[in-house]
């Protein structure tokens, strides 16, 4: 649908529209144009924090009023929010990427839809969907789990959580707790192809892949900084060792996306039961 057809609001649709704009992750560039569109015609912006908004705002000298509305206010601004809906629309954004992913706006779109009002989001930036296409890991299929907990045996249980999940999993986490987060990882969740995207679209982006012992290695070398990522390959879906057949061909699979055969031979090893360097040795034969 082109982004200047507006779909008509149904017959009993109270005042305004509640817009869900995505805003960067990094670069500020990447914003849509129909974003700007609606940044600057709503009569309220409800930001997670206006001064970071700020940036973003002046950059595309957008002057309409803002209001915060955070995960410390949300329960006492709702109504303010709602109010300003009945006479005009609002755009709810957040410090980056999409709102209501893994920060606060599920509530407020909740109330706006009970009491009738329009709620339309906009495609943008989210870190989620960036990190998995760039990981190498399969896309087909994935379970965001949010933010790994601060306690350590919370953690665990967190992990434990997701051992038996066999599509590709997805989580943030904290610089400075990356390195123990990956030991966990490899503790309870066993060896695994990982990637850890970092700084996404930003000048110091990084994607670092690899099995959990090669990437944990890597961090414990050069302690992280910035946002990070964390993307892990999925459970097995069956406890028996791969037949050669299947490893052949998920080895194949993997050269032809132009990998070398020794980071195929460590993703598929990963994932079949299969020692590295008995599936490096078929692609040897071949």
């Amino acid at each position: 649908m082109d982004d200047m057809t507006q779909t008509a609001p149904p017959p009993n649709q109270r005042g305004g529209t509640l817009f869900i704009v995505p805003t960067p992750i990094g670069n500020l560039e990447d914003i849509t144009l129909r974003a700007l569109r609606v940044l600057k015609s709503v009569s309220l912006i409800a930001a997670e924090d206006t001064r970071t908004s700020g940036v973003l705002l002046k950059r595309y000298d957008i002057h309409t009023p803002t209001t915060s509305y955070h995960e410390h206010n949300k329960q006492a601004r709702l109504q303010t929010i709602l109010e300003a809906l009945a006479s005009g629309s609002v755009a709810l954004i957040s410090d980056a990427g999409t709102p209501g992913i893994n920060d606060p706006g599920y509530e407020l779109v909740l109330a706006a839809i009970e009491q009738g009002y329009r709620v339309e989001p906009l495609p943008g930036a989210n870190a989620v969907t960036t990190a998995l296409v760039g990981s190498g890991l399969p896309t087909d299929r994935f379970t965001f789990a949010g933010f790994v907990p601060k306690k350590q045996q919370a953690r665990r249980d967190f992990l434990q959580s997701l051992a038996a999940e066999t599509q590709t999993v997805i989580v943030y986490e904290s610089p400075n707790r990356l390195v123990d987060t990956l030991t966990l990882i490899r503790d309870v969740l066993g060896e695994r192809p990982l990637c850890v995207a970092r700084e996404l679209t930003k000048l110091h982006e990084e994607f670092v892949r690899g099995t959990v012992t090669e990437v944990l290695a890597r961090f414990e070398d050069h302690p992280p900084r910035g946002e990070i990522t964390v993307l892990i390959g999925g459970a097995v879906e069956s406890a028996a060792v791969w037949e050669e057949d299947r490893v052949r061909a998920a080895l194949y699979e993997e050269l032809e996306r132009g990998v070398s055969l020794s980071r195929a031979a460590r993703t598929v090893a990963a994932k079949s039961g299969w020692n590295k360097r008995d599936v490096y040795a078929l692609g040897v034969d071949d």
